[in-house]
């Protein structure tokens, strides 16, 4: 998939890359793929890691100008209810950033809560106003989602956070050791992200149709019933 990306563009920016190694090292992802893609204004790179926990990690960065992209969701190995890591750092321009991370769980309206979670996040159940949740609340998003508007010189701010909500997911992991593989587990969550996720018609634009249906389907959301 893709082509050759020159190096200097691939590192023209790297706003998220404390965020991206602190999430690789502590989970202890191991990078299974990777691949670039490059059009006239944008790259896009991909990653999928595993873990000894984990499934799958997927991951996705956008780069086109002032946009700086990080996506990623950390599917754990099945067997033990476990909900997903997921997170979305979007740079659009200097004065517009949004930062999403949360314990996305797969099955729907679960009122996600585990004792670990609890015991090293409690002060953030509800740390987010409703006003700028915009996802569906209560639907495969905790009570922990954490959402934030900053600027570009922000971002740190965020980081000690974001490094909170991975060490809880570790112990999480940790604690439940999950071992099985059964994808079906996460059909029906991958299917409500792919209809609920924005990215189809921005791929489009900038990389063309058939690749993004094919990105969007058979590397973001592969799991989805479709």
């Amino acid at each position: 998939m893709g082509v050759q990306v020159p190096p200097l563009l691939l590192l023209s920016t790297n706003m998220w890359k404390e965020y991206r190694d602190f999430l690789v090292d502590h989970l202890k992802l191991k990078e299974q793929e990777s691949s670039n893609s490059v059009s006239k204004d944008a790259v896009l790179e991909s990653k999928l890691y595993t873990g000894s926990h984990v499934l799958k990690s997927r991951e996705t960065i956008i780069r086109c100008g002032e946009t700086d992209i990080y996506n990623n969701i950390v599917y754990p190995k099945t067997g033990e209810d476990l909900p997903c890591f997921g997170m979305d750092l979007m740079c659009f321009f200097e004065k517009k950033v949004i930062l999403v991370f949360d314990f996305q769980h797969p099955t729907p309206h679960k009122d996600f809560n585990h004792p670990v979670i609890l015991y090293l996040l409690g002060d953030m159940i509800d740390n987010t106003d409703k006003d700028i949740r915009f996802f569906e609340a209560g639907n495969h998003f905790s009570r922990y989602i954490y959402v934030r508007k900053c600027t570009r010189d922000e971002i740190p701010d965020h980081l000690n956070n974001f490094k909170r909500y991975v060490r809880a997911y570790e112990e999480l992991l940790a604690f439940a050791r999950p071992t099985e593989y059964d994808t079906s587990y996460y059909a029906e969550f991958d299917k409500y992200m792919l209809e609920l996720d924005p990215v189809a018609g921005y791929m489009a634009s900038k990389f063309g149709k058939d690749f993004s249906e094919d990105y969007v389907n058979n590397f973001l959301f592969s799991y989805a019933d479709k």
